[in-house]
């Protein structure tokens, strides 16, 4: 059995773009062209390949699918490439999705450019999760590669330790007057307000877990954003795990104090990336191992 490469471009299309519309305009052929195609795709593999929502997604029949419609068009965008194609230099770069946790994002994933050439080489599609999940995105074919904190390897994907991140427990000092100084510890931490960047946030309740034999469930702060969540603490809102290479200033300056002196969590990093012979995946790999060893501490978690 072989697999049509209309019938393919048109499934793939459709997830990037998230409908059969968008995917038309984008493969300039009529939305009914695209539906066409992707039945007779379904038929062919007696699977349903696509949950016709808002967007489209991928079933799991399909997650399988779209990992092997990535792999081909960075495979053959590069062998034409590769043979020297009159018109080669006029190919769209290979997109290449990378899933990557906010804080990483901020602080030092963007450094990859410094020494990735991407001018014609590829076209980064980088998303944002948490780096306790971000492995799923990469196990569903939705991504080509990850920054996550799971040493577990995902089924046809290389992985490697990049480095540790060291966050620290965090607030101003007229909250840390106000909610811990003075108070019995575990009481001031069950009631001292506590920020959090999301619902998968679970730094901060890996830190209480480290400082307390008891289940303390403080009132939370949901704020989603990286520098929001430093200027929350900052302005005194509430305490919350923040990278310390993003703190270095407010701590210098003493804008910020450790709520519990001397203790912290590591949060080892890893790189997750497809197991292709690829020279994209490879530049982009050495970018980000550059990139990490610039400022990730090389330790693993103490």
């Amino acid at each position: 059995m072989k697999i049509d490469n209309a019938q393919l471009a048109a499934f793939a299309a459709v997830l990037e773009e998230g409908s059969f519309d968008a995917a038309a305009r984008r493969l300039h052929v009529t939305p009914s062209a695209v539906s066409q195609r992707i039945r007779l795709l379904e038929e062919r593999l007696g699977q349903i390949l696509l949950q016709r929502s808002s967007p489209c997604l991928a079933t799991e029949a399909g997650k399988v699918l779209a990992r092997f419609a990535g792999q081909v068009a960075v495979l053959e965008n590069e062998m034409l490439r590769e043979v020297g194609l009159p018109d080669a230099g006029e190919l769209p770069a290979p997109r290449v999705p990378v899933v990557v946790n906010a804080d990483s994002l901020e602080t030092w994933f963007l450094s990859i450019f410094d020494t990735l050439p991407v001018e014609g080489l590829l076209r980064l599609d980088v998303r944002v999760e948490d780096q306790d999940h971000s492995a799923v995105l990469l196990r569903e074919g939705t991504v080509m590669a990850a920054v996550s904190s799971s040493p577990a390897p995902v089924q046809g994907c290389r992985v490697e330790l990049l480095g540790v991140m060291r966050y620290r427990a965090l607030a101003s000092p007229a909250y840390a007057a106000c909610h811990i100084a003075g108070r019995p510890f575990e009481d001031a931490l069950e009631k001292a307000p506590m920020l959090v960047f999301n619902g998968k946030d679970a730094l901060q309740t890996r830190f209480l877990a480290m400082c307390s034999t008891r289940l303390l469930e403080p009132p939370v702060h949901f704020i989603p954003s990286v520098h929001g969540f430093l200027e929350a603490a900052r302005r005194g809102v509430g305490w919350g795990m923040i990278p310390e290479i993003l703190a270095r200033e407010a701590l210098g300056s003493g804008a910020l104090v450790e709520i519990v002196p001397g203790r912290h969590l590591d949060v080892p990093l890893y790189w997750h990336c497809w197991r292709l012979d690829s020279p994209v995946l490879r530049a982009l790999s050495d970018a980000v191992r550059r990139a990490a060893a610039d400022t990730l501490d090389p330790g693993m978690a103490d």
